[in-house]
């Protein structure tokens, strides 16, 4: 399976990955309206999160409308926003400021059927995890606030500081084996602070079977179809990335830390 997948320009609306195709789960697809233009879409066999990355946008889903969604300048400027658009629907996102947006469509295979609903910065849950040399804040979007609203789908948002690493210790969601792992595909989307910077995506298995390392610039998606996978930030580099996850076994995030690394931060 490919994992790397560069940035490119995005006008109008570019699908990166396509459930189904390049993944089984999971998609992910990009927006960029210019001011007051408009974006229609579709969920067929799908759910999808709009994660609003810059600017205000209204939305609306199967008829459902929300209003004033968004205003950070850019996904290291404030708390995000998002519309939750269910299986087998329609949606519209119109840029509401007279200025560029972009938006991030993060897609799972689904089977069930929710109404929509819309996630505000105050509903965002923070937290930050990790000490020394591996500390990150966290913001969860649609995680466990999402229970029994929708089907498969999780999403949040990762931001690493400068030279520390994050995902970290290493951990993989790619067996199923409740409650201490729970099989998941994932796909990171990354920004990097400044563009020029850059950061480090990790893939190795245990047998040794696996041992990637991937350059990541500013707009580039990782798809993570098994292993562990920790990301570095590089010296005076504000790495940020927006995870999707899903499987075909519940959603229940249960992670297996690498012991071997697990150990040593003990």
């Amino acid at each position: 399976m490919k994992c790397l997948y560069p940035y490119q320009e995005v006008k109008g609306y570019r699908e990166v990955i396509a459930p189904g195709n390049g993944a089984q789960y999971t998609g992910l697809g990009l927006v960029k309206l210019k001011p007051k233009a408009v974006f229609a879409g579709e969920s067929p066999g799908k759910e999808a999160v709009l994660v609003i990355l810059k600017g205000f946008c209204r939305v609306e889903v199967d008829g459902v409308s929300f209003e004033g969604l968004g205003a950070r300048d850019d996904v290291f400027s404030g708390l995000p926003a998002a519309a939750y658009v269910p299986l087998d629907s329609n949606y519209k996102i119109t840029e509401a400021a007279g200025q560029e947006a972009e938006v991030a469509v993060l897609m799972a295979a689904a089977e069930k059927k929710y109404p929509p609903f819309e996630v505000r910065p105050e509903d965002v849950v923070v937290k930050h995890r990790g000490e020394l040399n591996y500390q990150r804040k966290i913001h969860d979007i649609i995680v466990a606030n999402g229970e029994g609203k929708v089907d498969r789908i999780i999403v949040g948002e990762t931001y690493s500081m400068p030279g520390h690493w994050s995902s970290y210790p290493p951990h993989k969601h790619d067996c199923y084996d409740l409650p201490s792992e729970n099989e998941m595909e994932e796909i990171y989307y990354f920004k990097i602070k400044p563009e020029e910077g850059f950061g480090v995506q990790l893939i190795y298995t245990a047998d040794g079977r696996t041992r990637e390392a991937y350059l990541i610039k500013d707009g580039d998606t990782v798809a993570i179809p098994y292993g562990y996978h920790p990301v570095a930030a590089a010296p005076m580099s504000q790495v940020y990335y927006l995870w999707v996850l899903a499987g075909g076994r519940g959603r229940q995030l249960a992670a297996k830390e690498d012991p071997n690394i697990t150990c040593l931060t003990r």
